[in-house]
């Protein structure tokens, strides 16, 4: 059966506390006439509601939603934590078990497990995010264009580099990671061809010692940018980066980019010449509690969109690169490359 991609409009997001825990959370008060019945959840991936990354961001998204609907957390929204692959299942089973009817799978691991959840729960309505199941009318494909912000943080940290070299690190390859990856490439090969980009792979989302170490190999061969995109390996990154920088002077600065939201905040340090400073030059940012929080709204209304591919790009919103600490050449660089995106001037490699 072939799929309509559909185009949606962008959400803000609320700031809510992320709790962490684990399996379901318990009920919390809420004021206000309940706005719906439907009762919603995310099952995490491996790395956990609070990775401060992708299934921290979904959670927050959910949390806005459910408090926008006067709903309790624990009956009418809810996150269910996994510490592996082998409680999606289990997770899934729990969730249906307590009466939650709109379902997200937040990461491409979760994909067998959305699938074979759903063939089994006809009438529950599940999302797999940053995958696509294909062929199942109660599963909606939430996909985003990450290798369009991946494309302008290529052109930040070839603006920003002082040597020539930048790097990245991506988690486990997969097409998702591959977008990032090619994206990254391109954007920064437009502003110098004859850049070079040391590209690993750490071969997993959770080893944050295996993202210190190739973060240590990249700085020491002088690679001054590096752009992680693996999940709690970069939690490594971003240990090394501080550790480095804590020994240098605030200019002689090496640089991390963040990734999934603004991860700004992690890059704060005091430099050898007693500078407070921030070493993450800019952030790419994936819109996944958007994603919540629309299809929870459609949902609601009558209106899940079942068997499609729902993308999230830069012309609606759904991923765009937070600037952090780029300068104004930066600043005005990413701003004209992300127009020249939208308006269709530039077409952005994905493999």
């Amino acid at each position: 059966m072939k799929k309509r991609v559909i185009a949606v409009s962008a959400i803000a997001l609320a700031s809510v506390a992320v709790l962490a825990g684990c399996r379901s959370h318990d009920a919390s008060g809420t004021s206000g006439k309940v706005k719906t019945d439907l009762k919603a959840a995310i099952v995490t991936d491996a790395n956990g509601v609070n990775d401060r990354s992708f299934n921290q961001s979904a959670w927050e998204g959910l949390q806005s939603w459910g408090k926008e609907n006067n709903l309790k957390k624990g009956t009418g929204y809810t996150y269910f934590q996994s510490n592996s692959a082998s409680d999606y299942t289990t997770n899934y089973n729990s969730a249906e078990q307590q009466g939650y009817k709109l379902l997200f799978g937040i990461g491409f691991s979760l994909q067998d497990a959305t699938s074979a959840a759903a063939k089994n729960n006809p009438k529950s309505n599940f999302v797999i995010v940053d995958s696509v199941i294909k062929d199942q009318k109660n599963v909606t494909s939430a996909t985003f264009a990450d290798n369009e912000s991946a494309y302008l943080a290529g052109v930040a940290a070839a603006k920003a580099t002082k040597t020539n070299k930048i790097g990245f690190i991506g988690g486990m390859q997969s097409d998702v990671i591959t977008r990032f990856e090619k994206g990254y490439v391109a954007g920064a090969n437009s502003v110098k061809s004859d850049i070079k980009v040391d590209i690993q792979y750490a071969g997993s989302f959770s080893d944050a010692a295996k993202g210190k170490t190739i973060a240590a190999a990249m700085y020491g061969s002088g690679d001054d940018v590096v752009y992680q995109c693996a999940g709690g390996v970069g939690t490594g990154v971003f240990s090394e980066a501080k550790a480095l920088n804590s020994s240098k002077n605030e200019a002689d600065k090496v640089w991390v980019i963040g990734v999934d939201q603004d991860q700004e905040y992690l890059g704060k340090y005091k430099s050898k010449d007693g500078k407070d400073s921030n070493f993450v030059l800019v952030s790419t940012i994936k819109e996944v509690g958007t994603v919540v929080k629309d299809i929870a709204d459609k949902t609601k209304d009558g209106k899940f969109p079942g068997g499609t591919i729902v993308t999230y790009n830069l012309k609606n919103g759904g991923v765009d690169l937070g600037l952090d600490n780029a300068t104004s050449e930066i600043k005005d660089a990413v701003a004209k490359t992300k127009t020249d995106i939208i308006d269709g001037k530039i077409t952005v490699p994905s493999k």
